[in-house]
């Protein structure tokens, strides 16, 4: 699943990723635009999702990773995302769980090669 969460209306690399992982064979489904983390976790159990691919470029990333995190507990739905996240930041989120960031630069092969190998292993 690829979200869209808060406020952050740019998404043009959310449907980038989306179309990608479909393209690579994967299963997508885009919520778009201003979900809250409750909507977003909500609909990742309502569809059985194996991961939830968040973009954020707004700077919430923090709160809404957070959030997102502390709703799924001891789910077992892999969380990655992407955005505008400063290193301190990334090792912030890795300590909360989430299994991996993609910065700015990152190749849309390297992020559908990473989801089907972390997806392959659940």
């Amino acid at each position: 699943m690829v979200a869209k969460a808060g406020l952050d209306g740019h998404d043009r690399g959310a449907k980038v990723v989306a179309r990608t992982l479909r393209d690579a064979g994967c299963e997508v489904i885009y919520t778009g635009l201003h979900q809250s983390p409750e909507e977003i976790v909500t609909t990742a159990i309502q569809e059985d999702a194996d991961a939830i691919g968040l973009s954020i470029l707004s700077g919430a990333h923090l709160t809404l990773f957070r959030r997102i995190m502390e709703l799924l507990g001891d789910r077992k739905i892999l969380v990655f995302g992407g955005g505008v996240i400063p290193d301190d930041d990334i090792k912030e989120l890795s300590a909360l769980g989430v299994a991996k960031i993609f910065t700015s630069g990152a190749s849309t092969n390297e992020i559908a090669d990473w989801v089907k190998e972390a997806v392959g292993h659940r």
